[in-house]
């Protein structure tokens, strides 16, 4: 019964051109499945936690990249191939989600967990969010039931980017598909995610951009 659910509420593709399916009627989230580079997952794995790019910026998507130089720079991610490809990745997931959202500037996040952030299944307030996780376990989700956390919970997994619809999102009503961070507190896990949200008008946005 759940995988029936999940299967009308969720797509799944081996291309970037699948996320576009967000905008189906009735579809919740859409997923990319890809497997990243065994030679890009040691060199991130292996990383000190300190070195792990950090910040949160509005801007314009075509700026992602140029941006995530000088923040990788900033927060003293060792330069070389591997930062190469994590910078064109994100940019190019940055470029994707504009074009998906139809919205040029964007909310992007790097966040470093290291914790329990989220841990509450949820549907986030915004109209629409990619999140990739470059690092550690990926975002779970779930349907909704009776009131309680989902039956059964699934794991994003890592370096496939997600949509999701929020409840901005104009269809009504939600689907019951929800999401959340794993819960990794005390297990000495350290996750690092890109998180991209949409932004119509970066003058009336109510977070400042800025580098942690």
């Amino acid at each position: 019964m759940v995988a029936e659910e999940l299967k009308q509420c969720m797509t799944f593709g081996s291309s970037p051109e699948g996320l576009s399916a967000i905008h189906r009627p009735g579809t919740a989230a859409t997923l990319w499945e890809r497997s990243p580079l065994s030679r890009f997952q040691n060199w991130i794995d292996a990383l000190p936690p300190e070195q792990l790019p950090r910040a949160r910026v509005i801007l314009r998507s075509e700026a992602v990249c140029d941006a995530l130089t000088e923040i990788t720079r900033f927060c003293g991610t060792p330069e070389g191939p591997e930062r190469n490809m994590l910078i064109e990745d994100a940019s190019a997931l940055a470029l994707i989600f504009s074009d998906v959202m139809d919205c040029p500037y964007l909310q992007l996040r790097l966040d470093v967990v290291q914790t329990n952030a989220c841990r509450k299944f949820h549907v986030d307030a915004v109209t629409a969010r990619l999140i990739c996780t470059y690092r550690g376990t990926g975002t779970q989700y779930g349907i909704f039931g009776d009131g309680s956390d989902p039956i059964e919970v699934m794991t994003v997994p890592t370096g496939s980017p997600v949509i999701l619809r929020g409840t901005r999102w104009p269809e009504a009503p939600l689907s019951g598909l929800l999401h959340r961070s794993p819960p990794i507190a005390g297990t000495g896990e350290t996750r690092l995610l890109l998180v991209l949200d949409p932004v119509e008008d970066p003058a009336q946005a109510s977070e400042v951009a800025y580098l942690h």
